[in-house]
């Protein structure tokens, strides 16, 4: 299989994901954590993360126009290397016990993250029509590595320092540095100008098509729902007397939910449509929401967090394969900006919320109150589906 330059150009994609999405949890694991003994007020422990997300949507069109121009190899390895910085950084505002340098950080991770998620639409780019949904899966499925990395170097870089979680952040930058390493060898075909293709469409003809706007409205609710509970897990798992290595498991577990399902994902789509496990993505997070209103006992977390990882899995990975139709080559950048700077808005709403959220209403509340959210995604896709077949017949 890796005879083939494609196949080479999405292991390479996917492994960089893997160290990219272990940065990501471990911030998910210990930076509200981090925060909460730092923060003036509970309600503020979660800003580190919300601060990651805010690096991402402000980093994410510009990510993306400048990549258009300079190619994609380029803006990965400046994203690794804005991962590098956010680990010292990070680092320096815990020992400081300062929760706006510790912020700043974090929204470097985010600034990564903004390159890193256009690892997914690398690997379509560099596929065939074939092959593509799989691809996509498979760079999502680097995943897996951090579900158990991700975690695992948080609870090691705790106790690391003499200030608990600062040699976590380390952990972060010396993982961007092997992701830097690794992305210096992208090859990313760049889109051929021509005269002779139809001319680039505005922005607001793209996303005002009805598979654009399915598309990331149920990318967006798989991401902003899984975030805010995401975020609010370990704080809420300590309220209810469970350990740190509680929590991580379970956010282990979760991830693991997350990205396992990509293996499968791709050929999902393929054989039952992609709008058929979109759905099936919304029935599962509404599975979260019920498990959630269980107990709060580590199985009920356990189960609702797996169920709210796979759910995601479903969403997004289908969200992305339904955009990747919506747009041409050349429109590729302003549309996949767009795109994911909306995601990251709405993952960057859901993460600053979490920590008031729980402190307000407790966490079974706050699970409830996702499900008018998930019935509105689901009429959406129910929509386009009936639009497509009335179109066909």
């Amino acid at each position: 299989m890796l005879q083939n330059p494609m196949h080479r150009q999405v292991l390479l994609l996917a492994s960089a994901q893997a160290l990219f999405q272990t940065a990501s949890v471990l911030v998910m694991t210990v930076g509200g954590l981090a925060g909460a003994q730092i923060a003036p007020a509970p309600q503020f422990a979660t800003a580190p993360i919300a601060a990651m997300f805010l690096g991402t949507a402000l980093a994410t069109i510009p990510a993306a126009m400048w990549m258009s121009r300079a190619g994609r190899r380029v803006g990965f390895v400046a994203g690794a290397a804005f991962g590098t910085a956010a680990g010292l950084i990070g680092a320096f505002g815990i020992v400081a016990q300062s929760l706006p340098v510790l912020c700043l950080g974090t929204m470097l991770v985010g600034a990564y993250q903004g390159f890193a998620q256009f690892y997914r639409f690398a690997a379509s780019e560099v596929s065939d029509d074939s092959f593509r949904p799989r691809a996509i899966s498979f760079v999502l499925a680097g995943g897996i590595v951090a579900a158990l990395l991700g975690p695992a170097l948080g609870r090691l870089g705790g106790p690391l320092l003499a200030t608990e979680y600062a040699g976590s952040f380390l952990l972060l930058a010396l993982t961007s540095v092997v992701a830097a390493g690794l992305l210096l060898g992208v090859r990313v075909p760049r889109p051929q100008a021509s005269n002779d293709g139809p001319e680039r469409r505005p922005i607001i003809r793209i996303v005002g098509q009805p598979a654009y706007l399915v598309a990331l409205f149920g990318a967006a609710t798989g991401y902003g729902i899984m975030i805010l509970a995401m975020t609010a897990t370990p704080l809420a798992m300590v309220h209810h007397q469970h350990g740190l290595a509680d929590a991580a498991f379970v956010i282990q577990l979760h991830v693991l939910g997350m990205f396992l399902p990509s293996f499968f994902t791709g050929a999902l789509i393929a054989r039952f449509g992609v709008l058929s496990v979109m759905v099936v993505g919304i029935a599962l997070l509404a599975g979260h929401v019920f498990v959630s209103l269980s107990g709060t006992e580590f199985p009920s977390f356990a189960s609702a967090l797996i169920l709210l990882g796979i759910g995601w899995n479903f969403l997004y990975v289908g969200g992305t394969t339904l955009l990747t139709g919506t747009y041409t080559a050349a429109e590729r950048g302003q549309a996949q900006g767009i795109n994911d700077m909306t995601i990251f808005a709405i993952g960057l709403a859901s993460s600053l919320g979490a920590g008031a959220l729980l402190q307000s209403v407790g966490w079974q509340t706050m699970n409830a109150l996702l499900l008018p959210w998930l019935g509105l995604a689901g009429l959406a896709i129910a929509w386009l589906a009936w639009r497509r077949q009335r179109t066909a017949q």
